[in-house]
């Protein structure tokens, strides 16, 4: 229920990914319909939930537009909900773009002058906008005008547009793209964590309410357990774990058919699909655990380095299952226990060191 426009560092090389963070076309149609409405139905990240009340409380009693508010954190935790949370909470209506798509100066600035008085303008991947468009948003952020440069060279000039008060709701999945000037005009600023399983539960069970679909507790807690901490994961595979208890069984999905769905999905306990085991078998069985570079490590999966790196890699590293190091990439012991594999036993001398020559 609580989700987020996609990465574009990763939208590509997570396509058809089941436990990818980035949004298809399905997702958004899906998601469209079960978005909460207010702070009061959105689950999880209580203590941006009760920070943003007052923020948006306080400029209601004032009679005044919000604050500019800053989202960051990773794809899938609900940024685009919250930004539409924040319209509907100020009664403004609510105008979406995205970094990338403003390139030019001349782009912000006919998003700016068109905005009404009070409206929300979301900005989603904030950090991809470009130099010069960025440098008008300060302005615009600070003393609600833009400078627009008409004629070129020796003979042009600024004409001052003076902009109604709005209010921008930024979010990022790389918050350290930001410069600081335009991280400081932000007056709140809140990072989004990933959700713990009871909250993902309790996720599941609003979109099964939603979309009809019969659960049990025992079968909402295995979903939960295999999403990632991520929301639109968690709705993703609860829609095929449905589709599945709708063929195979009676339509009710409990812990057995939750299990069972996501086998056939390739989906395991943990969460791990197919290329995320591929990475950890080729370091496992192939190197011994590593340490091994990179693009070694790719090859060896049959892979592209960007995508071992920036899809595989961070969930197998929050989970504790592999090491990034400068010597290149480690196993942990967690990992073997995890594939059921049993690392190799080093000869170690007297002194805690491996011995190299077996003695």
């Amino acid at each position: 229920m609580n989700w987020d426009d996609t990465s574009p560092v990763t939208d590509d090389t997570q396509a058809g990914r089941l436990v990818g963070a980035a949004a298809d076309g399905e997702d958004q149609a899906v998601e469209a319909a079960l978005r909460p409405k207010s702070l009061g139905e959105f689950v999880g990240q209580e203590r941006v939930r009760e920070q943003l009340d007052l923020v948006l409380k306080a400029a209601r009693q004032r009679g005044a537009t919000a604050d500019h508010v800053l989202l960051s954190g990773a794809p899938g935790l609900g940024k685009t909900t919250l930004s539409m949370i924040i319209a509907a909470e100020m009664g403004a209506p609510i105008r979406i773009t995205s970094g990338p798509a403003i390139q030019h100066a001349g782009d912000l600035a006919a998003i700016l002058s068109s905005l009404q008085e009070g409206e929300v303008l979301f900005l989603d991947e904030i950090h991809r906008m470009s130099r010069p468009a960025e440098e008008m948003l300060y302005m615009a952020m600070e003393d609600f005008r833009v400078d627009v440069i008409v004629g070129k060279g020796p003979g042009a000039t600024a004409i001052p547009l003076e902009l109604p008060p709005f209010t921008l709701v930024g979010a990022t999945t790389r918050a350290g793209l930001l410069p600081p000037p335009l991280r400081d005009r932000f007056g709140f600023t809140a990072h989004m964590e990933f959700y713990e399983p009871v909250e993902l539960e309790r996720v599941i069970h609003r979109s099964a309410s939603l979309l009809n679909v019969e659960i049990e507790a025992d079968g909402a807690s295995e979903i939960a357990g295999r999403s990632r901490g991520t929301p639109r994961i968690a709705n993703r595979l609860l829609r095929r774990v449905r589709d599945y208890a709708q063929v195979k069984a009676d339509g009710v999905i409990s812990r057995d058919i939750a299990a069972a769905a996501l086998a056939v999905y390739e989906v395991d306990a943990r969460g791990l699909d197919r290329l995320d085991r591929a990475v950890l078998q080729a370091l496992l069985k192939l190197f011994a655990g590593g340490p091994v570079g990179l693009s070694t490590l790719a090859v060896a999966v049959g892979e592209e380095r960007e995508t071992v790196e920036e899809v595989a890699e961070p969930f197998l590293v929050r989970e504790g299952l592999l090491a990034r190091t400068p010597r290149g990439r480690v196993a942990t012991p967690a990992a073997w226990a995890h594939l059921g594999l049993t690392p190799p036993r080093q000869a170690t001398g007297g002194n805690g060191q491996q011995d190299l020559f077996g003695a």
